[in-house]
């Protein structure tokens, strides 16, 4: 392999977990710099629910196509126009839609979206949060707009997947509200507890079960499976009321939530990088003040699993434990 190309782990077009065709390691260039970007070289990566449906929904091209978000590593080289990281620095970020993913040995990404790593982290450890860290800082903190003085009742859907398991104990060291997540396994059910949860729901009966602990409703509420659930939410939560999804229903009916004028709002990380926002170095922001929570022991990572085979193997072994509905935490892919 020469100084100009680097092993990665790309897709070529959807196909099921167990193809090993679906995820294949190839020989590709090393990335050309943008003005701002830095060159990282790769030590882990995480798997995300993202990173799964687009490997499933990619249409078949002819130029393997480079998947992942999340990733930690070391900073190799840097653009003309940055000034915000040097060589040498240890990072974690969560990338950018519109460009090649983090499944390789070096990546390129805009400096605006990525900060030092917590000092406290391995680098699998780090690598598992960037993505669901963003995700729930930005629904809590910029869509529901809670502070250290918010009071009431959040429940978090899917409280033992990725982006419940850091929203949880974000909730409970920097605002005031009562903490509500659905859980339904044992093992699922003691993750939540232990990250700070302060009642336990069931999603499969969701209006009896939230009547049971919050009898007056809730007043935010996170939706990462928005489908057939309106009705609920409707009955479950408070007047004026706030809804965060993640997820792509199609011809979803609002209209059930309008009697008590809930809010809906939608959150996608990487709206920022897509738009190339004025505010697009908030990301690199949020990502430093949760390293320095990390690293004062006032959160904890969320990686649960780590694979130790970066290759597309591993990968695919990953994306397996991630397809299968049943982690908790998150799975990342070290070298």
């Amino acid at each position: 392999m020469s100084s100009t190309t680097m092993r990665a782990i790309a897709s070529y077009r959807g196909l099921p977990v167990d193809d090993h065709e679906s995820l294949q390691d190839v020989e590709v260039p090393v990335p050309r710099l943008r003005p701002r970007d830095v060159l990282v070289r790769v030590q882990a990566v995480s798997v995300n629910p993202a990173d799964v449906k687009t490997r499933i929904g990619l249409q078949a091209t002819a130029e393997p196509r480079i998947l992942g978000y999340d990733a930690a590593g070391v900073v190799e080289a840097v653009g003309p126009e940055t000034t915000t990281l040097t060589v040498g620095d240890e990072v974690w970020y969560a990338g950018d839609i519109t460009r090649p993913g983090t499944n390789a040995d070096l990546h390129a990404v805009d400096e605006r979206i990525v900060a030092r790593k917590p000092v406290s982290l391995t680098f699998a450890e780090a690598a598992a949060m960037p993505l669901t860290t963003i995700t729930a800082w930005e629904t809590l903190f910029e869509r529901f707009r809670l502070n250290a003085d918010s009071t009431g009742t959040l429940l978090s859907l899917g409280g033992a997947g990725g982006v419940g398991s850091i929203m949880i104990q974000l909730a409970k060291e920097l605002t005031g509200v009562r903490v509500l997540v659905s859980a339904t396994r044992p093992e699922s059910q003691s993750w939540v507890r232990q990250l700070g949860a302060d009642e336990i729901v069931d999603h499969h009966h969701l209006v009896a079960s939230v009547e049971e602990v919050a009898p007056k409703g809730i007043d935010y509420l996170f939706s990462p499976h928005s489908r057939g659930n309106i009705e609920a939410f409707a009955q479950i939560m408070r007047p004026f009321g706030h809804i965060t999804a993640i997820d792509e229903p199609e011809g979803l009916d609002l209209l059930p939530l309008k009697a008590k004028s809930i809010a809906w709002h939608w959150e996608l990380m990487f709206t920022r990088s897509i738009y190339q926002t004025d505010d697009m170095i908030e990301q690199k922001r949020l990502l430093e003040a949760v390293a320095t929570l990390l690293d004062d022991r006032r959160l904890r990572t969320t990686l649960t699993t780590s694979v130790n085979d970066f290759s597309a193997a591993g990968m695919r072994e990953a994306h397996r434990l991630v397809e299968s509905g049943r982690m908790t935490g998150k799975v990342v892919v070290t070298r």
